[in-house]
């Protein structure tokens, strides 16, 4: 497994072609004869660094990530991040979803690197490669710890998640928002049933989402939604997007911002093999759909941003952008009136 780059200790390589070859004796693998484990590996490393930059190409609005993790136990179809585990020799399909690589060191890695004089406190994001609240934080339970280190550092975050487990730190996001900016989204692309099932197989019900938001809300927490992804001609039919929205509304998400549907390479694949057995009579949409590359033409997305938009006005929700500011905790009352709010928007 190509992993060395990931390892605290790395072996010395021999030439150019193995030069990211992970040793042997650096990683522990294990497996769980648990119900929600079965047929799940864990692989444990010890990582060098955690907080990464973003590459300098990307659409993202961060500089900044923390991801404990590699793989995603979600098993979503058409996640964009499958292409990384081609980068350590692991299968982006069935691999990704049952190959989870765990920075055991995580916690104290952020930490550390937070102390660090050459840290400037910027913003992190996390949960927008894979999901850091996935299944596997119910065992290995490294966001507490990531999390109070920003905490104690007052380091501005973001997550984004589609796991009901977020609510087990919230006592812990509550005292983060006190001293520094946070902001939550929870990713609800759909709330179909029938599409969740097939598509979204290994992460808690839509409605179970947004019950998480409806309880980050009541805890002073403001609570975004990312409507990703929209399926083309599985969910995006007018009236599903009306009852999506609508839901999205009454949780008491503070805004709602949609993302059609992208299929980079490692996804574009898993996800028409999938398509091809369940929908086989739109292939042919898809491909002249996503003929020139991984998102869908610049028409359609503005279509479906602009009937999103449209109702989450009807429904009293805004939608967020970058550059467009959403507080996270409502100021203190001490706070001198009219002052001015830094504030973060996720996605």
């Amino acid at each position: 497994m190509r992993w060395d780059h990931l390892a605290e200790t790395p072996s010395a390589p021999r030439t150019t072609e193995d030069a990211a070859l992970f040793a042997t004796s650096a990683v522990t693998t294990r497996t769980f004869d648990t119900p929600e484990f079965r047929g799940i590996t864990f692989h444990e490393v010890r990582a060098r660094s955690i907080i990464n930059r973003v590459p300098g190409a990307s659409r993202m609005p961060f500089e900044w990530t923390v991801n404990p993790y590699r793989g995603c136990t979600h098993a979503c179809v058409y996640c964009f991040a499958r292409k990384t585990h081609s980068y350590l020799d692991l299968d982006t399909g069935l691999g990704f979803d049952s190959q989870i690589v765990v920075k055991t060191n995580a916690p104290e890695l952020v930490r550390r690197q937070l102390g660090s004089r050459q840290w400037r406190g910027a913003h992190i994001a996390m949960g927008t490669n894979v999901d850091c609240y996935q299944r596997a934080e119910g065992r290995y339970g490294l966001m507490p710890g990531i999390i109070a280190a920003l905490r104690d550092y007052a380091n501005p975050f973001s997550i984004l998640t589609k796991g009901t487990l977020i609510l087990r730190d919230l006592d812990l996001l509550v005292q983060a928002a006190e001293v520094t900016d946070v902001g939550i989204s929870v990713s609800v692309g759909f709330i179909d049933e029938a599409l969740w099932r097939t598509v979204e197989p290994g992460t808690p019900a839509p409605e179970r989402r947004l019950d998480v938001v409806r309880t980050l809300t009541d805890h002073g927490i403001a609570c975004g939604v990312l409507m990703a992804p929209v399926i083309p001609f599985l969910g995006d039919h007018p009236n599903q997007l009306r009852a999506t929205v609508r839901a999205i509304a009454e949780a008491g998400a503070t805004s709602v911002t949609p993302l059609v549907l992208h299929l980079r390479p490692g996804a574009r694949e898993w996800f028409m093999s999938w398509l091809e057995e369940h929908h086989p009579f739109l292939l042919r949409r898809y491909e002249r759909l996503y003929a020139d590359g991984a998102y869908a033409p610049t028409w359609y997305q503005r279509r479906i941003t602009r009937q999103v938009h449209e109702l989450a006005t009807e429904f009293g929700i805004g939608p967020t952008g970058p550059g467009m500011p959403r507080r996270v905790r409502p100021s203190p009352p001490e706070a001198e009136a009219g002052a001015e709010q830094t504030q973060l928007t996720l996605l």
